[in-house]
């Protein structure tokens, strides 16, 4: 028995304790946030997706356990939990946020759990965290570590090194998810897929033999989210047709519960290229009423897919497969990636021009990134390829991990920024669209919406997106709708939203003049050291201007009553900096004076927007008092 493995006694709860909190911490925005579109024209929405494998793991507790689900993302992490276990999942780009809550909430007394899929890849980056680390499928090994809880008796490390059975895999408790704050709820039909893409870590996780479920599982599955109302549903399987039989035979029972239960599901999923290849199968995506697939195209270099593992995309037309997938009514959102062995300065213009004429408006564009135990990794570290100290968690990010082969390092990210500059202008947002409605004619997506909520997203998209980009937008807009059949025009409102929303991450993610950022940065701490000089002679307030390699950021410190002019005109100004600049911001609030409470909400409320670049630093009771929202900052609790 390692030493990992050994039972752990002396933190663990007595028996009777039976009340568990399942947290899903906070993600980072990255380009799959579509913050734009949530906040400012799908109104009422926080985030794309719920943590379907937490409402898994609630329904594979003991029944007579008291279980709460909080996703971070779109609700605040509970300051006092009320909770004897809290269990916090998180996938790499949420490591960070995973131990900060795994640290407090052991502070708080509670014993305290890791897992998810970082956790799968890398236990031993979370082991000095939390009191348990749980790797791999949960099926088995959740109600293994339950028994012992139970008993008195947790182990430090709970790993699934079998194979799991899905018929084992119990109805999600969708109940316990604030469903109505997503876009779409997730079902899993399958894990693992049958490719061998050097870069992916679905294989080392999941393997390369597909597993299902049945159909009747997804069956009672969908029974419970129609019954709570929902009707977009992600299939979140990293190849739906991964088993080409398995997943017909789901196809056609999804084809048959749709008329039978008068439903009107629309259904996304992701799979692979070769679906254009398969007739009966595109029939039966659009039977089944899926309107979209995320397809990892990655590159229209075949050198490079070959040099990646990725043969199955060099045996068709590229261009030609995604057209045929339109002709059957289907949407692509499409995966792209720069930075394999073979490129060079040239895959940036042939990446343009292939997402360009395949019309692909929701394009994933990343820079290679070698994930933990993946081939790419275990190849680039045998030659001393990997960057220290580089952040993997977010491909889409101005940055990776790797030493690129065939050009340098800085022109890559240069040009990577500039690429996607170039694919969200207006003129280019409207280029894709017409590419995309010469093939996709009979559309299966018409829009889930009622008239009066179609309206009214309308109407936000006019006045919050359209009429700011002045004439040529409108332009462009107006010209897709004339030119375009009625049957195509939510998908022509749909992308964008989706393009709009897109030009926001770009224009506030990939500014990097770091010495405008400095200036507009020393402007406004100048500003504040002016308008508050007494309250920074007393100590009451500190303001500082920290700068570290391209990163600048704004740290305050309030100590007490502040002049109310730093909560009115100075605030005025910091949303300024957020606005013109990338500067991020440290709030830290050690004491506040009385009466000045709702002068700091209206602060935090006013600087909302950008709360992702927001620190704040408060003390639990404070925190709990002002009601702060850790889904809109990044809260961290402190105790003093």
């Amino acid at each position: 028995m390692s030493a990992r493995s050994a039972p752990v006694q002396s933190s663990a709860p007595p028996p009777q304790r039976r009340r568990i909190l399942l947290v899903n911490p906070r993600f980072p925005e990255s380009f799959w946030s579509f913050r734009w579109a949530l906040s400012r024209v799908l109104q009422g929405k926080r985030a794309l997706n719920p943590p379907l494998g937490l409402a898994t793991l609630a329904a594979l507790c003991p029944p007579d356990w008291e279980v709460r689900i909080v996703d971070e993302n779109v609700q605040s992490v509970p300051i006092d939990p009320q909770a004897d276990v809290v269990g916090v999942c998180g996938m790499g780009v949420q490591l960070e946020r995973q131990r900060e809550l795994l640290r407090y909430y052991r502070g708080r007394g509670c014993y305290v759990v890791a897992g998810g899929s970082y956790a799968s890849l890398c236990p031993e980056a979370l082991a000095d965290a939390a009191d348990t680390v749980v790797a791999g499928e949960a099926e088995y090994v959740w109600p293994r570590f339950c028994r012992d809880l139970a008993a008195g008796r947790p182990r430090a490390l709970y790993r699934e090194t079998g194979i799991v059975d899905l018929a084992d895999s119990p109805t999600p408790r969708f109940e316990l998810l604030q469903l109505d704050r997503y876009a779409n709820a997730s079902v899993q039909f399958s894990r693992g897929c049958p490719y061998h893409c050097e870069f992916c870590d679905i294989i080392v996780m999941f393997g390369r033999k597909p597993r299902t479920k049945s159909p009747d599982q997804i069956g009672r599955e969908l029974d419970r989210l129609r019954m709570l109302g929902v009707r977009d549903v992600f299939f979140v399987d990293d190849n739906l047709i991964g088993h080409k039989e398995r997943a017909k035979g789901l196809l056609r029972y999804l084809a048959d519960y749709q008329q039978r239960a008068a439903s009107t599901f629309n259904f996304g999923t992701e799979a692979s290229i070769n679906l254009a290849q398969d007739d009966e199968l595109l029939s039966l995506f659009r039977a089944a009423r899926f309107s979209w697939v995320f397809i990892g195209i990655e590159s229209p270099d075949e050198t490079s897919l070959r040099e990646t593992g990725k043969t199955q995309n060099t045996r068709v037309d590229l261009l030609e497969s995604v057209r045929r997938i339109y002709t059957a009514g289907i949407e692509i959102f499409g995966g792209f990636i720069i930075g394999f062995d073979n490129d060079t300065v040239d895959i940036f213009e042939r990446q343009r021009r292939f997402i360009t004429a395949a019309g692909v408006q929701v394009a994933m564009v990343g820079l290679l990134t070698a994930l933990p135990r993946t081939p790419l990794y275990q190849r680039l570290r045998r030659v001393g390829r990997l960057r220290p100290h580089a952040n993997l968690a977010d491909n889409t990010q101005a940055g990776t991990n790797l030493v690129p082969l065939r050009m340098q390092y800085e022109t890559m990210v240069r040009r990577y920024e500039q690429l996607w500059r170039d694919l969200v202008t207006d003129h280019s947002i409207a280029r894709r669209i017409r590419s995309k409605a010469r093939w996709l004619r009979r559309p299966v997506y018409r829009g889930q919406y009622s008239w009066f909520e179609r309206a009214q997203i309308l109407a936000r998209l006019l006045w919050r997106g359209l009429l700011p980009g002045g004439p040529a937008r409108w332009y462009h807009f107006a010209a897709g709708m004339l030119c375009s059949r009625p049957r195509f025009w939510p998908v022509l409102v749909s992308d964008w939203i989706a393009g709009l929303a897109l030009q926001d991450f770009v224009r506030r993610r990939f500014r990097r003049d770091c010495a405008r950022d400095r200036r507009i940065g020393q402007a406004t701490l100048a500003f504040v050291q002016a308008r508050c000089a007494a309250c920074l002679r007393s100590g009451t307030l500190d303001a500082a201007l920290l700068t570290a390699g391209s990163a600048t950021r704004l740290a305050l410190t309030l100590r007490g009553r502040v002049d109310p002019v730093f909560f009115t005109i100075c605030a005025r100004r910091i949303e300024k900096l957020l606005r013109k600049s990338s500067t991020a911001i440290t709030l830290r609030v050690e004491a506040l004076a009385l009466g000045q409470h709702d002068d700091l909400r209206r602060l935090l409320q006013r600087l909302a927007y950008y709360g992702d670049r927001i620190s704040l630093r408060v003390n639990s009771a404070l925190a709990s008092g002002l009601a702060i929202d850790s889904s809109v900052f990044h809260l961290v609790l402190e105790e003093y």
